[in-house]
């Protein structure tokens, strides 16, 4: 593969990365602000964001593996492919073992979004009172050494 193909399918990478990134900004947005009414359910909101983080982790596994892949990829390039390929599984392990901890603690659904900076939380909930809060704080705390200034905690009816 030419280099200039390389450097193609890795700004195509990182365009998706900056969409997916702002996709999870806005939706926050939306979710804090509350502003208006939505005829989506609630076990459709966490259905429909499952199903695009899964899709969107798919396609940046497929690019990671079409640069390990390669035979035209330098070997710096496969191992930093096959180290992002290690580090998303990893993410998606702790995220699906944190939001089954929180379900655990007697929430009925979960999803979770972790970025460099920020823990955000979306818990089925018609609210929280104080013990609530602080169960789930305490969960991100020991489970991803979270600050509590980085955790958000938004319950959705």
């Amino acid at each position: 593969m030419k280099k200039r193909t390389k450097i193609i399918i890795l700004s195509v990478m990182v365009l998706l990365l900056g969409v997916t990134g702002y996709l999870n900004v806005a939706l926050n947005k939306s979710i804090e602000n509350n502003v208006q009414e939505t005829t989506t359910t609630t076990s459709n909101y966490f259905t429909s964001y499952r199903t695009d983080r899964e899709s969107s982790r798919d396609r940046m596994l497929a690019y990671y593996q079409a640069i390990a892949d390669s035979s035209a990829s330098s070997e710096e390039e496969v191992n930093n492919a096959k180290a992002s390929i290690l580090d998303l599984a990893a993410q998606i392990q702790k995220e699906l073992y944190v939001e089954g901890l929180i379900k655990g603690v007697g929430f009925e659904d979960c999803v979770m979004s972790v970025t460099p900076t920020n823990i955000n939380v979306v818990v089925k909930s018609s609210g929280l009172n104080e013990t609530e809060v602080a169960q789930i704080v305490t969960i991100l705390q020991e489970q991803l050494n979270a600050s509590l200034e980085n955790i958000k905690i938004m319950p959705i009816a």
